[in-house]
């Protein structure tokens, strides 16, 4: 039998020598091709955490940006409440109601609400009832509602700062309530509410594409830009919480049902990641993953919470974790081609080329995202400068404004009082000299009276001038006067021009006394005395009536009326201006019916014009009454 022939044997041993290598070639793209998933994977996350970072670090800013500017249009309007207590109509109507008092208030509620551009202002009484309103002439008025079950009249009543977010149970309108108590003789009399609306802001939230929302101390979301998440719960509402606020009817009959994200994740105190569910234009419903920041405003229980999109971080990540990918495909092809001991240079230099375009492609976009994000860092530097200085220049303005307006009352009170004081000095340098001619002659008796006149006078003219730094240092008037006192002393100051220019007084008034003080009284007689006389100066019947009686609201009526050529229509809107005069040349500054209106006003009541039909001018003294002599009643002089 012959044995095989050699060369059949031969490739047997091959076989082995060739399942190795084989076996390398199917294993090595498992792992090469593992690690580039990690890798991809690792810097997807890394990216992820860094655009996330660098929104949050933009978002904060934002946060504080908007946080300040929903601050500052809740404190524009915290004065107001408070503004009330100064006016005095309104604590004469919280402890004496009448018609009259309540549609005063109602129209000076009126006109202030059209003013500072809140949504309504209206006072109640203790118990919690609508006594005055801006929307008095509205058809849905608050006018007579009981607000008292609401937590800012409560608080208000009790001498905190009431501050309230609801749903308005008459308008259904949601606004923010200030309340404030309104004290009087150191107790609280009444409050004054002021609300506000706020969609302005979510106005300029949807105009900015910024998607934000504001709860309150409930946890509701009271402001959005979405208004799809109005009046949802950002936490879960016990039954106690849910039957509190339906008895509050601070919410209306909203279900206020909850705001569930698809899944959270904490991050940092005040931020973590939300996914949201977000209707499309089409109707559909898809999760949106979003960066929430909140932050806490300080003049309230509020929480403002920015909600900043990912999905711009989430792509660039993608795209990050790609290029890592493919950086490192790019390296494995680079270290199978060296270990082939360089059978592919050609490929291998592309490939080299290919990462160094890439990497100069990924450095060229770092460069300009980080210039992009210098340039938007200055900017906003700039615009906090521009802010911090534009306050500054508001509040030295406004300093300015006070500072001017109190030296141009001084001024113009300064002038009328030295146009005053001539008058008693004329009276002065008469009575001397006479007092010299009665002593000469002997007659001590005349010249003592002189004398003490002369006394009176310059006790009036200190008085004078000690009203003038009264007025200065503050704005209210207290004191007494006597009517007839009063005039007695006018007309005694206008002596000189009484016997120049003759006329006859008919004096027709009861006796009062009056919540002003004597020389102020004193002063608004004699200027509308003087106008009277310089009005009938070129006629020769001149006739001048003091009347004063009691009106219906308790307070005491003077008429000075005179029977001159009047005044022209075109000019009767003009007489209370400040230098308005409608005498010739340089006889009149135009300041006697201004001070004179200002003067009545700060006692708390107020100067008026009429014109008879039978002729001539008669202007209105309205002031407070503090009591009445009997009625007595002067003959004519």
């Amino acid at each position: 039998m012959q044995s095989p022939p050699s060369d059949l044997r031969a490739p047997l041993p091959v076989l082995p020598t060739m399942k190795p290598r084989l076996i390398r070639r199917l294993l090595l793209p498992l792992p090469i091709l593992l690690l580039m998933l990690t890798c991809g994977y690792v810097a997807e996350r890394l990216s992820e955490r860094a655009g996330i970072r660098a929104l949050a670090e933009n978002g904060a800013r934002q946060l504080e940006l908007h946080a300040r500017a929903l601050e500052s249009e809740i404190s524009t309007h915290t004065y107001l409440p408070s503004l009330l207590e100064l006016e005095g109509n309104v604590i004469r109507l919280l402890l004496q109601p009448t018609p009259y008092r309540r549609e005063r208030v109602n129209r000076y509620l009126e006109g202030l609400n059209q003013r500072s551009g809140s949504r309504a202002i209206y006072v109640l009484d203790p118990s919690g009832r609508v006594l005055a309103t801006s929307n008095w002439q509205d058809a849905d008025s608050f006018q007579g509602e009981d607000l008292s079950f609401r937590a800012y009249f409560q608080d208000a009543i009790a001498g905190r700062p009431g501050r309230f977010y609801g749903i308005g149970t008459t308008t259904g309108e949601p606004g923010y309530y200030l309340a404030h108590g309104l004290r009087h003789a150191g107790r609280i009399v009444g409050v004054a509410v002021v609300k506000i609306r706020l969609d302005r802001l979510e106005r300029r939230w949807e105009r900015a594409r910024l998607d934000a929302f504001v709860s309150d101390e409930n946890g509701i979301i009271i402001l959005s830009s979405d208004p799809s998440r109005r009046l949802r719960s950002v936490r879960p509402l016990d039954d106690e919480t849910r039957s509190r606020l339906a008895g509050s009817l601070q919410y209306h009959w909203v279900r206020l049902d909850e705001l569930q994200p698809l899944d959270r994740q904490p991050l940092n105190p005040g931020a973590e990641l939300l996914s949201l569910p977000v209707r499309s234009a089409n109707g559909e419903e898809h999760p949106v993953r979003y960066l929430a920041q909140s932050q806490p405003l300080h003049d309230s229980a509020w929480t403002f919470t920015l909600l900043t999109p990912l999905q711009d971080v989430r792509r660039e990540a993608m795209s990050h974790g790609m290029l890592a990918a493919a950086a490192f495909a790019l390296l494995a092809i680079l270290l199978i081609a060296w270990n082939e001991r360089r059978k592919v240079i050609a490929t291998r230099l592309a490939a080299r080329e290919a990462l160094q375009e890439a990497n100069s492609q990924l450095e060229r976009k770092i460069a300009e995202r980080t210039a992009d994000l210098r340039a938007s860092n200055e900017r906003l530097r700039a615009q906090i400068r521009e802010r911090r200085q534009a306050e500054e220049t508001l509040r030295k303005t406004q300093d300015d404004l006070i500072q001017a307006g109190k030296l141009a009352v001084i001024g113009q009170m300064s002038t009328s009082i030295a146009h005053e004081l001539n008058q008693p000095l004329a009276a002065l340098r008469t009575l001397a000299g006479n007092s010299v001619r009665f002593l000469q002659r002997g007659n001590l008796e005349t010249a003592s009276s002189n004398l003490q006149t002369i006394n009176e006078l310059v006790d009036r003219m200190g008085r004078i001038t000690a009203s003038l730094r009264a007025f200065a240092r503050r704005s209210d008037d207290t004191g007494e006067a006597q009517l007839g006192k009063a005039v007695d002393a006018a007309l005694f100051l206008l002596q000189p021009r009484l016997e120049r220019t003759p006329l006859t007084i008919h004096r027709d008034f009861a006796e009062a006394c009056l919540a002003i003080d004597q020389t102020r009284l004193e002063q608004i007689l004699v200027n509308l005395i003087v106008n009277a006389i310089d009005a009938m100066a070129t006629q020769r019947d001149r006739q001048l009536w003091l009347e004063g009686r009691l009106d219906d609201q308790g307070r005491y009526r003077l008429g000075v009326r005179d029977n001159g050529p009047g005044i022209p229509p075109a000019l009767r809107s003009h007489l209370f201006e400040p230098f308005f005069t409608t005498k010739p040349g340089e006889q009149g500054l135009g300041l006697g019916l201004t001070l004179s209106a200002s003067l009545a006003a700060a006692a708390g009541g107020s100067l008026s014009v009429r014109h008879p039909e039978e002729g001539g001018t008669a202007f209105v003294l309205i002031l407070p009454v503090l009591a009445t002599a009997p009625n007595e009643t002067a003959a004519d002089e």
